[in-house]
């Protein structure tokens, strides 16, 4: 991905700074690799070691060796705090989600369809205040509606819970599968290695 300007958060240079930047300050505690963070951002590694270089020196990544990998993490510059704040409004809804699904038993995939979906692949248009949850499988429904609502309230968003069961998803005669499925999907990462 080298889109020139993120949609998201228009402020930063370009999609893959914003995604890694999002990837890295929106987990704070964690370290990962340039490998790790180009498969999760969807970033081609060349273009993302530039980056790297650049926050690095910045002050914004910090920066260690174990072995042969390089491991990143959020650096200690001032700009960090209000960085991470415009981070998790724009990109924070695919994070809090996740991290709200993870440990719900019957969740078998989750996906933001809708405005956010469409913002998150590029698709100019205006900031998205409301995210659009579509989730897979038999889970208990007030758990998980309660759980996502207030993940993204907590960021500023709106959000809503669209349940469908593993059948209908797969089924391509399925009204609501065929539309949501030729518009912008983003599929998240449920469980404890998403991030």
């Amino acid at each position: 991905m080298t889109r020139n300007t993120s949609v998201l958060a228009p402020v930063l240079r370009s999609e893959t700074q914003a995604r890694l930047l999002a990837a890295v300050l929106l987990h704070p505690d964690r370290e990962a690799s340039i490998a790790d963070l180009a498969r999760e951002t969807g970033s081609d590694p060349g273009n993302l070691h530039s980056e790297v270089e650049r926050l690095v020196q910045a002050g914004i990544l910090a920066d260690r060796r174990a072995g042969r990998t390089r491991l990143l993490r959020a650096g200690t510059s001032a700009l960090i705090g209000p960085l991470a704040n415009l981070l998790l409004l724009g990109y924070g809804p695919k994070t809090v989600v996740e991290d709200a699904l993870t440990g719900i038993p019957g969740v078998q995939q989750a996906f933001i369809a809708g405005s956010w979906a469409a913002r998150y692949e590029g698709q100019p248009g205006a900031f998205p205040n409301d995210v659009d949850v579509i989730v897979v499988g038999k889970p208990d429904r007030d758990d998980v509606t309660e759980a996502v609502v207030e993940a993204l309230r907590a960021i500023g968003h709106d959000g809503q819970v669209i349940f469908r069961s593993p059948s209908a998803w797969r089924d391509p005669k399925d009204a609501f599968t065929r539309t949501a499925k030729q518009r912008p999907l983003v599929e998240l990462t449920i469980g404890a290695d998403h991030g």
